[in-house]
């Protein structure tokens, strides 16, 4: 028989819980178990991995020291990690007995959070050891409190030697029934590489590399596409620019899926046109890309959009008669009406 500790705590020299696994471990050795322990702290970069040291073995020991609130950011980890990366089939075969001390409030709910965990990935919980202690000394003195966990770790290898059935538990149901998790639909031998792959330090970085560089090329794929669509009917209206004597104005138009107005300013003979932004302009109007493009291709005139309702306008009315005399778009002999 093989069973597994895994340690969640920090490893301090005053931690109850290291000497109850200690006392367990040394009561499972005398029942000729095998016994390996993972001290969660020390394989912080490997916790993603872990879930593959369960394939061998008959059982485990979740153990963790309550500091101040919860089970601890290790535990956490690793459960995270059974979740997403275990073999789910030997999970359902596994025993495990939750160890749980306490330096302030919240042991009874450490244990059951172990256990409801492991229940929900499907695995059987033991009966397990949870208890306040104040002082480290306290519980090494007491006989009493040995013979307990010597009962617990004998209980658990009963527990595991006869595979004891468990009666279903409702948290299992519920899942099965209502829960919404997001199913990552991988074989078992696919898990383990995905985790091995997680863990590794270098191929996360690489990939992260990997993902700021294609980030990087579709940044300026966008870039080039906002510049080429920032030319659009800038051309066109340069082209056919009419020079009028006296005439200063500025257009703004606002063109439907652009981002920036479109600025029109003409000054007697000069044309500028930009997209951009610009401080009270005589009039302001309100198009699609659609009509602007029929305007151009001389399908339309901005007057006649404007009656039809197919462009809104913002000022004075008679500056707007005056874009079909400075833009002439229509064939010689048309008239713009």
């Amino acid at each position: 028989m093989k069973i597994n500790i895994y340690y969640g705590g920090r490893g301090m020299l005053d931690d109850p819980t290291l000497y109850v696994i200690n006392k367990m471990q040394e009561v499972l050795e005398e029942l000729n178990v095998t016994v390996e322990r993972y001290n969660l702290y020390e394989k912080k970069n490997e916790i993603t991995t872990l879930p593959l040291t369960l394939k061998d073995i008959d059982g485990l020991v979740l153990a963790t020291t309550i500091e101040w609130y919860g089970i601890g950011g290790y535990m956490q980890q690793f459960l995270d990690a059974c979740w997403l990366y275990a073999d789910k089939e030997k999970i359902s075969k596994l025993y495990m007995c939750p160890v749980v001390m306490s330096t302030t409030y919240g042991e009874r709910e450490g244990k059951l959070n172990l256990a409801t965990a492991w229940e929900i990935l499907g695995g059987l919980p033991c009966s397990g050891i949870c208890g306040y202690i104040a002082d480290t000394v306290t519980l090494e003195m007491n006989e009493d409190y040995s013979k307990l966990i010597e009962k617990k770790a004998e209980s658990m290898y009963r527990t595991i030697h006869q595979k004891l059935p468990n009666f279903p538990a409702s948290n299992q149901a519920v899942k099965q029934k209502i829960a919404i998790t997001k199913n990552i639909d991988l074989t078992p031998q696919e898990s383990e590489q995905l985790s091995q792959y997680a863990a590794d330090d270098r191929y996360v970085k690489r990939q992260k590399e990997d993902i700021q560089e294609l980030a990087s090329i579709f940044k300026d794929l966008m870039e080039t596409k906002e510049t080429d669509d920032g030319l659009e009917f800038v051309p066109d209206l340069e082209s056919h620019f009419v020079p009028q004597s006296g005439l200063k104005v500025t257009y703004k138009f606002v063109i439907e899926g652009k981002k920036k107005p479109l600025i029109v300013q003409v000054n007697n003979g000069e044309l500028k046109c930009f997209y951009g932004t610009v401080e009270k302009p005589e009039v302001e109007l309100q198009i699609t890309k659609e009509t602007m493009q029929d305007i151009i291709a001389s399908r339309m005139t901005f007057q006649r959009a404007f009656m039809s309702g197919e462009m809104k306008l913002k000022g004075d009315f008679k500056i707007l008669r005056a874009l079909d005399q400075i833009f002439v778009f229509s064939k010689a002999g048309e008239l713009n009406l």
